[in-house]
This record gives structure tokens, sequence and C-alpha cells, in this order.
């Protein structure tokens, strides 16, 4: 049951006919784990603690540098060379202390997964680097756990929904399988606008807190922003029979 305090400070959301007090006490039942606290992981992270999450798991043992700054907003000059994940917690306590935030100051690995992803109801790959989207899109697989992919470079974004509790949902070595490896393109080969990430993150969260309450949230779409133009493209996919991580 919400407290009076809760009831004013989520009233905006309960009013949604969508969300009302049921949605509302279902994300403050909600765990969540972020991988990644960087360009994706800042505004998701922001969100999803705003929006009254109860319990998130920041994943990431990268430091700050001062070259994160223009995108990364939960940062400043007095944050660099401290860990991602302990600066961040610590932001995001200031912002809603009534958040239960965990904190993994280090790079996500095959235990770390094993042990953390059956504990939350969603994953949300905020990662930048092929490797680890292949381990979490794998790990989510075997633990059943839905999955928001995020990704942005340049002008350019994307975003999926992976659900491994739905029989026919492709996963992401469906769209980038592995043999052939995706082309490992990030911030630090092309470049990235911070509002690109944000647009991106936002919808990251904006699909997180659909799922947390309930609503039914598609599989099988690739989503793809151009900063450039302003524009979307959807794009239908399919399970692959011979994905190797999902079939």
């Amino acid at each position: 049951m919400l407290s009076q305090q809760e009831q004013l400070r989520y009233s905006r959301q309960t009013m949604l006919k969508g969300i009302g007090e049921q949605g509302q006490q279902a994300l403050k039942n909600a765990r969540v784990l972020i991988v990644g606290v960087g360009g994706l992981g800042n505004p998701v992270s922001l969100y999803l603690n705003a929006a009254g999450v109860g319990h998130i798991y920041l994943v990431d043992g990268d430091s700050i540098d001062i070259s994160n700054l223009p995108r990364q907003i939960l940062f400043n000059d007095a944050d660099i060379a401290h860990n991602k994940a302990d600066t961040s917690a610590e932001k995001l306590q200031q912002l809603n202390s009534s958040t239960n935030i965990e904190v993994l100051d280090e790079m996500l690995d095959t235990e770390l997964a094993d042990y953390y992803f059956p504990l939350v109801d969603l994953v949300l790959d905020c990662s930048d680097n092929i490797n680890t989207r292949y381990l979490i899109n794998q790990k989510c697989l075997e633990h059943k756990k839905p999955l928001v992919i995020g990704a942005a470079t340049g002008f350019d974004g994307q975003h999926m929904f992976v659900n491994p509790n739905e029989a026919d949902s492709a996963c992401y070595q469906c769209l980038f399988p592995r043999d052939k490896k995706a082309p490992e393109n990030n911030c630090q080969t092309l470049g990235i606008l911070g509002p690109v990430l944000a647009i991106i993150g936002g919808m990251q969260a904006l699909q997180a807190i659909k799922f947390l309450t309930g609503h039914v949230v598609a599989t099988n779409q690739l989503n793809i922003f151009d900063g450039q133009s302003n524009s979307w493209q959807q794009f239908t996919l399919k399970k692959q029979s011979i994905c190797s991580a999902c079939s």
C-alpha cells in the first residue's frame, strides 16, 4: 500500500489509467538490473529511480572520465576517476531516498549474471560492447528474464525488447548472430551526441515501466532512431530456428 507521501510524490503517474495505485505499487515492488551506468545507464537509472522502482541494481566497473561528462548527465567534474556505479547510486539516492540501490562496481561476468539475474524482474542492457551484450542476452535466456536492449552511436540509436517467456520472441543473437559478430561500434570509435542517448535511454525506461506495470510490450521489433532526420523506423524480427542462443 502506498503511503500518503508516496501518493503525493507519484500523483501524476497514478492518475494515469494505465498506471493507477496498483501500477505504482508494482513499480515499488519491482527489482531491475541495469548493466552499464554510462550514456544510456544514466537516463535509464534516473527515470526508473524517479518513477519509484523499488530496487535497482547498478552494474559497472568503469571509472568516470572527463570525456564522459558531455553525455553522462549524472556526473560532474568532481566525480572524475570515481566508479560510475558508486557515484550514480549516491546521486540517485539524493533524488529519491526511498529507492533501494545496490552497487556492483565491477564488469558483468558469468558468475555475477548467474547470481543476480534470478533476483530481478527485468534486465536493461545499457552496455557499450558486443561481448557484454551477448553475455546479457544468453543469461537472460537461461534465467527467463525479460530484457530491454538499447544502443546508440553518432546521431543514431536503437532499442528492442526480448522476452524469453514468450516462445516466439527473437533474441539479440537472432538479430546479430555470434558467428557473424556484429561490428564493434561504440562511442569511442564513432562518437555520440548526448541527446541521442537521452532519447534511447528514455525509451528503454518507458518500456521497462510499461512492462513492470502490466502493459503488453511488443517483442520482435527493432526500433531505430535517426537523429539527423528526427525519424523512427520499426523493423519486424523473427525468431531464428538456427539461432545458437534461443532455439
